[in-house]
């Protein structure tokens, strides 16, 4: 992407009297953008391996960081024009949001969230690592490799807002910590990075959106170093989570898009001793060289050591996948008490008399599904004003608007998948009788289909 294109990405943002400001940020923007490491978000797919069933879902973590990194100066430059005096915001402050919002997703990982959730927890014994601490590393790589001149200042604040939602007790005390709520909103999780991929994600994968980021936009304030928004856009702020939420069920965790992730984690890891991909992560030198394209790498090596990995994706590409049985939701009242299921949860729930299942034959996938708050009701974080007028700020409770929000907030359901399509009649009386001696009853929305236990024969 040259000065060009991307100033006239931004052009309708600017006014005159941020103009030449506006021609610096571009410039600087630009030196970020224009490196190896920012373009190699151009082979990170946004959503992983979800176009294996949304065949739309194509698009990549650059198109997404261009399109925060716009909707973060839309949010800066509407809080300068109409309170920009009485915040004290400066050019510098302008120039940290964007970039933030431009560099918040450099330290991403190949395949969505797999990378960090599924795959690096089981070959390095359950290490936390995530994708934003490797971005805070990669920029720091990137300014030192390309001698970007860009303040010590905004570059600290930089990385400080983009792990905002990890450390926002820290942020949250910090001058002008209303900043912080734009990009990564570790406060209440309005933040522009939602508002973006939820409306791109949808429209990828075909399905409507009806939540509207620009009355967010038209009805915020900031008081007293937190910014707020307009009381009847209520429901405008729980259509946001909601839309999430249902993007969760219906794309992100749609049970095929799980199996075919299931299996990638497989193949990876049975890749990992001779390709050492979790040793990339020690290095931004060398982690900004990972992306999709490994998949590719082990299914075109002759390597005997990659034979099982290319094995597993060759299965991917015929459509063989590990075979979803069931699932079940934990209710309700059991939430609070529920500890993920093991295959050998379900292993043990075996009768007598069948094929005797081992535990590589089953995969448990706990989902969890809510609001950004867990169990608990993510508006309660969120305050709220009268009109433009008001000085106060407030929280709303859900039964002072409707009685038909949620009641709770939060989805736990267990999923059971079968390695081997053979297997799926076994598993999935396994899966009922493990339901049957944890809650008395099955708790699963109906049996597994007869079609499902009668193997498919791939040619």
């Amino acid at each position: 992407m040259n000065s060009k294109c991307l100033h006239q990405h931004i052009q309708p943002q600017c006014n005159n009297h941020f103009l030449a400001c506006d021609l610096y940020h571009v410039q600087l923007s630009l030196e970020f953008i224009d490196t190896e490491q920012f373009q190699r978000l151009r082979d990170l797919k946004q959503l992983g391996l979800t176009y294996m069933v949304y065949p739309g879902a194509v698009h990549s973590r650059f198109e997404h960081s261009l399109g925060v990194y716009w909707l973060a100066n839309e949010a800066i430059n509407i809080l300068e024009k109409y309170q920009g005096l009485e915040l004290g915001i400066e050019r510098t402050d302008v120039q940290t949001v964007k970039l933030a919002g431009l560099l918040h997703d450099v330290g991403h990982g190949p395949f969505s969230h797999m990378f960090e959730r599924e795959f690096l927890p089981r070959v390095l014994n359950g290490l936390e690592w995530s994708h934003e601490k490797m971005s805070q590393k990669m920029i720091e790589y990137i300014v030192d490799e390309h001698n970007i001149d860009i303040d010590p200042e905004i570059l600290k604040n930089v990385k400080e807002m983009i792990g905002a939602s990890e450390s926002c007790a820290s942020t949250c005390l910090k001058e002008k910590s209303f900043l912080y709520d734009i990009v990564a909103n570790g406060r209440n999780g309005i933040d522009v990075d939602k508002f973006d991929y939820i409306i791109r994600d949808s429209r990828a994968c075909g399905l409507g959106c009806n939540f509207q980021f620009q009355r967010l936009f038209e009805n915020m304030r900031v008081i007293d170093d937190e910014i707020c928004y307009r009381a009847k856009e209520y429901l405008t702020v729980h259509k946001l989570f909601s839309t999430r939420a249902d993007l969760h069920r219906t794309v992100y965790m749609h049970a095929k898009v799980k199996a075919v992730e299931l299996m990638c984690v497989d193949a990876m890891i049975k890749a990992n001793d001779y390709l050492q991909i979790a040793s990339y992560i020690n290095n931004p030198a060398d982690y900004w060289k990972l992306d999709d394209t490994i998949l590719k790498t082990i299914e075109t090596s002759s390597h005997q050591d990659l034979k099982e990995s290319r094995d597993l994706i060759l299965r991917i590409r015929r459509r063989d996948l590990y075979q979803f049985c069931n699932e079940f939701a934990v209710p309700k009242d059991k939430l609070e008490y529920f500890k993920p299921v093991t295959p050998q949860d379900i292993i043990c729930s075996q009768e007598s008399g069948g094929i005797a299942l081992e535990e590589d034959d089953v995969i448990v996938a706990n989902v969890k599904i809510d609001l950004t708050r867990g169990r608990d009701n993510p508006l309660e974080s969120i305050k709220f004003f009268e009109d433009f007028e008001s000085t106060g700020k407030f929280p709303i409770k859900d039964d002072r608007i409707s009685h038909l929000l949620p009641a709770c907030y939060q989805d736990r359901i267990v999923r059971v998948y079968s390695r081997k399509p053979e297997l799926v009649e076994e598993v999935s009386k396994a899966f009922e009788n493990f339901q049957l001696q944890t809650y008395g009853m099955k708790t699963q929305v109906h049996a597994t289909p007869e079609s499902k236990k009668r193997p498919r024969h791939f040619r």
